[in-house]
């Protein structure tokens, strides 16, 4: 050193940044038409301005997959949370059917393939979906924690979001649990 200054590489000192590996929350909702009943998209979309609002705090990124219709539909692919995300779920409806499965085998490959690019990053799924599928052959290993919101709601209840989630391998609550506690 001469002065302070370091004259040899080996003066120099490298410190690590400590900053943690970033999360990702990927986001599934079924706003399919069975949805609409009993007020459970409704009520599904003021869980998921707290989650918008929570991922915004926590600076986690967010991936927002849409399952209704003919086909899922990307919304968010990995960014930070934002204020827009809060105009996109004022203008979210219901309609047409569930292609929660093709849902479920795209966010299978992207998070495989992002997983690559990002190995540090931890990925969480959220399923908002009231398990009104006909069948479910050859779920995806989506390989990260999930959980599963059941919205499925009315006098007959068909069960079918607690047995995706646990062939999903996923945590299970029903929205009521959530809401009211």
């Amino acid at each position: 050193m001469l002065n302070g200054r370091p004259r040899l590489h080996e003066d120099l000192l490298f410190h690590l940044r400590t900053r943690s590996a970033h999360e990702l929350w990927l986001v599934i909702v079924d706003a399919s038409a069975s949805t609409q009943r009993h007020q459970a998209l409704s009520d599904a979309k003021g869980l998921l301005a707290q989650l918008f609002d929570d991922a915004y705090r926590q600076r986690a990124r967010l991936a927002l997959l849409t399952a209704s219709g003919n086909a899922p539909k990307w919304q968010v692919q990995g960014l930070k949370a934002s204020s827009g995300l809060r105009t996109w779920l004022d203008g979210l409806g219901a309609s047409g059917g569930t292609p929660m499965l093709a849902a479920l085998h795209e966010a299978g490959q992207w998070l495989a393939a992002r997983q690559k690019r990002f190995p540090a990053e931890q990925q969480r799924l959220l399923l908002v979906t009231d398990g009104r599928l006909k069948e479910w052959p050859g779920l995806p290993v989506l390989g990260c924690p999930g959980l599963l919101i059941d919205i499925e709601r009315g006098p007959i209840r068909l069960g079918r979001a607690k047995v995706l989630a646990t062939e999903l391998q996923a945590d299970y609550r029903h929205i009521d649990e959530l809401i009211s506690g």
